[in-house]
């Protein structure tokens, strides 16, 4: 009898459907495969795809504040890919925020003596064939005025050059006040005015920061090469109140301490009310 209970037994587990026995352990080489295969993902996603930015400057105030951290879609802008044939790709429109390639004609190296890029986040005012001016601070885009950024900071403490901002190109880049333009720029911009306008040349475009009296940008250094488009800010994944001392600080305890205060502070210096606001 006990021979034919085990056998009864052992036809009954045979026949029980899938899932309804304990499942067996993952072994070690399983368990590395699947951690692997996830990073493999993640990496793609990150490198390829979707990036994450953070903000260091002020340079984008009101829409971009030091210290929001940023997902930017790499593909939207990228330049058409034979292998990702399904993807959807279109060129860089005026008024687009986008993340790019600061123009050197020759990188800094790092602290290893390799080529050091800078990534900057501007606002695209003009695409190729573009006339543009401004005066007293306003953008003149092929002879029409255009309305100032939406919640632009003109704080005077932040104003830096404001007669070479507000009336570019009208005084040359070679005569910009101590902020600076950039040598290759002031030798290169006279040969792109035209009847007192800039003229954005074909694979080239022209990039502005919102907060424009206290930005950096193509009235300093220059057109933005297409090929140094890197892509478009889609929303702040998180915003954390910080100055722009605090994150350019690089050296490793000022990072600890740093990390430190973040944790000591997080729900306190969260700005919630920017978490996955949408960039425009």
């Amino acid at each position: 009898m006990e021979t034919v209970r085990s056998a009864t037994e052992k036809t009954s587990r045979e026949k029980t459907p899938h899932g309804a026995e304990e499942k067996a352990d993952e072994t070690p080489f399983e368990a590395v495969a699947s951690i692997c295969g996830v990073l493999v993902v993640g990496l793609f996603i990150l490198y390829f795809l979707a990036q994450n930015f953070v903000i260091p400057s002020g340079s984008m105030e009101k829409t971009l504040l030091v210290g929001d951290h940023l997902v930017v879609d790499r593909i939207n802008l990228a330049p058409p890919a034979k292998w990702m044939p399904l993807m959807k790709y279109r060129e860089p429109h005026r008024g687009d925020v986008v993340v790019f390639i600061k123009p050197s004609p020759e990188p800094q190296p790092d602290a290893e003596g390799k080529p050091q890029y800078f990534f900057l986040v501007k606002r695209l005012i003009g695409v190729p064939g573009d006339h543009i001016h401004l005066h007293n601070g306003i953008v003149i885009l092929n002879g029409v005025a255009q309305p100032p950024p939406q919640g632009a900071s003109n704080d005077p403490e932040n104003i830096i050059d404001e007669q070479y901002l507000d009336e570019f190109p009208s005084i040359p880049p070679a005569l910009a006040p101590s902020g600076g333009a950039t040598e290759s720029w002031a030798l290169e911009a006279p040969s792109h005015i035209v009847d007192g306008d800039l003229v954005v040349p074909p694979g080239m475009y022209f990039m502005m920061g919102d907060n424009r009296h206290d930005s950096l940008d193509s009235r300093y250094w220059g057109f933005v090469p297409r090929a140094n488009i890197v892509g478009r800010p889609l929303f702040n994944y998180w915003s954390f109140q910080a100055t722009e001392d605090e994150l350019e600080k690089t050296g490793l305890g000022d990072r600890l301490g740093w990390m430190a205060h973040v944790a000591l502070h997080f729900f306190s210096d969260t700005r919630w009310s920017r978490t996955f606001h949408r960039i425009r």
